[in-house]
């Protein structure tokens, strides 16, 4: 399916947020959010993927 990760087209197989933050290696602590939703990292196995979905994932930066 395509889908929006980021700003960019992409191609996913994944059908969950959870598999396509493992399909796309984004691991660690993230913020994610589908059509500007806020999804908490306890729900993202259960959040649903659709073609043309809208995939904002964002990590944390340390500096000043």
């Amino acid at each position: 399916m395509m889908i929006v990760l980021n700003g960019e087209p992409r191609e996913v197989r994944a059908e969950t947020l959870a598999e396509l933050l493992t399909e796309c290696r984004l691991s660690g602590r993230v913020a994610t959010a589908v059509n500007e939703e806020f999804v908490p990292s306890g729900l993202r196995i259960a959040q649903k993927l659709n073609d043309g979905d809208r995939v904002e994932v964002v990590a944390p930066m340390q500096g000043g």
